[in-house]
């Protein structure tokens, strides 16, 4: 029931990410007569809008007694402008997490439970501790095929479903890990050249330096509404957009948020994330690569075959058909790391650059890796022949058809722009002469974060020392780039304090 006592709202511009967090003071009458405080889940409403909040309490002058604080999550949820009136009331029990519970103690999710959990979390009554809890319920191999499918229904189930003109469409995702590995922006264009449906959304970067999304955001507008991406996909075939921006799987997103700063590998909330997005964008072919490496996110190939078996199990009783490649995860692919400086791979692939001295044209991994995936596409969806997929994804991008297609994309999300280049570099080299016979992905990724990547498009590093490389003392590993000195010296300072970024051996 709400509390007979209005207060006025007040937007204080906090960045409290998508968690919905609201603040009191403590001498407020609400506060004290409801026995509010710290952590406190709060209902507000305002006009027959209604959200549920994690409640802070402040104890000094941030607001006036009758004011509620909201941060910019719930101030986007809730609506309304400054000194608009909301009613509070104690938050209703949250009956689902009684399935959180039980999956703690060992027994399984059923169907309604994950219906019941995944429509509270979208209803955001779901704390970051409920959350995580939840995340970690389901970590571990804690989950078997039946949850995980179950899981997947429900998050589908709870946002909006895509349906196009084709009744093939496909598509093609990367479940991470690997630096630099760019593929989609070159897969898009090459499938879509060749007539098939390729609607693809795609993540911003959440720990890692670069997503897709951040990597295309540096060509073209990625942000784009529901009949915006209908639009693109029914003038040129296929799309480059931000999947949080058409919210096909809005479950996914808050539990990303909370999972990857965990830190937990779980199989089934992998599953469950990857098909509910592809489900609800409406593909009914996917092809999935799994880099595998001992720096990668999958570091073994009987963890990718594992891996592989649930996502096309998972894909099998929903309807999608799945094919799982397993890839060489064992360096970052390309030259780039950081959004700018991977769109530019990109840009040389498509263009076909030639090396030249000064200029190394188009990374060779990074072209026959986007070939290969192209290629198993394009024989998914039935414009090749089984074996024959790489020979006509080949031609495509030699014609510069692909070039052609992915410049009409971009114009068609709102215009095709030059990558920006940073203000500040540094050449890291080496330090004696030998052999690298191993790299440190995460080490090279978390040098490219604290260069500033992916807020800082600009920003990170570019990889000049592939494994097998032979390096003099002072030949160049790599290269920072940052958009200020203290970034520049912030990532240099961490990376000449790892060992282990580059391992050389003696001749």
């Amino acid at each position: 029931m709400a509390i007979d006592a209005n207060l006025k709202t007040r937007r204080l511009g906090i960045d409290t990410y998508q968690e919905l967090v609201v603040y009191l003071r403590s001498e407020c009458h609400v506060c004290k007569s409801e026995g509010f405080e710290a952590q406190s889940r709060i209902e507000l409403r305002r006009d027959g809008k209604r959200i549920v909040a994690i409640l802070n309490v402040v104890h000094f002058d941030l607001l006036e007694i009758d004011e509620i604080g909201l941060s910019e999550a719930a101030w986007r949820a809730l609506g309304g402008i400054d000194g608009d009136l909301v009613q509070l009331a104690h938050a209703a029990p949250l009956l689902s997490f009684s399935g959180v519970r039980a999956k703690i103690y060992g027994r399984p999710l059923t169907a309604d439970t994950s219906r019941a959990i995944v429509a509270d979390i979208c209803a955001g009554r779901y704390s970051d501790i409920e959350l995580a809890a939840f995340i970690t319920a389901c970590s571990g191999g804690r989950m078997d095929v039946a949850e995980t499918t179950g899981l997947t229904r429900a998050m589908v189930a709870a946002g909006q479903r895509l349906h196009w003109d084709d009744a093939l469409v496909v598509d093609k995702h990367c479940v991470g890990g690997l630096p630099g590995n760019r593929t989609s922006l070159l897969v898009v264009p090459i499938v879509a050249a060749c007539g098939l449906t390729i609607p693809k959304t795609s993540s911003r970067a959440i720990t890692s330096p670069a997503g897709s999304a951040d990597a295309m955001e540096t060509l073209a507008p990625v942000a784009l509404d529901v009949a915006s991406m209908r639009r693109v996909v029914g003038r040129e075939g296929g799309c480059i957009v931000w999947g949080g921006a058409v919210a096909l799987s809005p479950a996914d997103d808050l539990l990303i948020r909370v999972e990857r700063p965990l830190g937990l590998d779980s199989d089934g909330m992998l599953v469950a994330s990857v098909l509910s997005k592809k489900i609800a964008a409406g593909s009914s072919h996917v092809l999935i690569d799994i880099p595998v490496g001992r720096t990668a996110k999958v570091r073994s190939a009987g963890a990718g075959a594992a891996l592989a078996a649930r996502l096309a199990a998972v894909g099998q009783a929903l309807g999608i058909a799945v094919k799982v490649v397993l890839t060489d995860g064992e360096q970052p692919v390309g030259r780039g790391i950081g959004p700018a400086l991977e769109a530019r791979d990109v840009l040389a692939v498509l263009q076909n650059a030639p090396g030249a001295p000064g200029a190394p044209g188009a990374p060779g991994d990074l072209r026959q890796r986007a070939l290969m995936l192209a290629g198993a596409v394009l024989e998914m969806g039935g414009k090749a022949l089984p074996g024959q997929g790489l020979a006509l994804a080949s031609g495509v991008l030699a014609s510069g058809a692909a070039w052609r297609k992915f410049q009409a994309i971009c114009e068609a999300q709102g215009g095709l722009r030059e990558p920006p280049c940073a203000a500040h570099t540094h050449v890291v080299a080496a330090l004696h002469r030998g052999t690298v016979v191993a790299v440190d992905n995460r080490g090279l990724a978390r040098v490219a974060k604290l260069a500033g990547a992916p807020k800082a498009a600009a920003a990170g590093i570019c990889f000049e020392a592939p494994l097998g490389t032979r390096v003099e003392v002072g030949q160049p590993l790599f290269t920072l780039h940052a958009e200020s000195p203290g970034e520049l010296a912030y990532a240099l300072a961490y990376a000449e304090s790892q060992e282990n970024l580059f391992t050389i051996q003696s001749a």
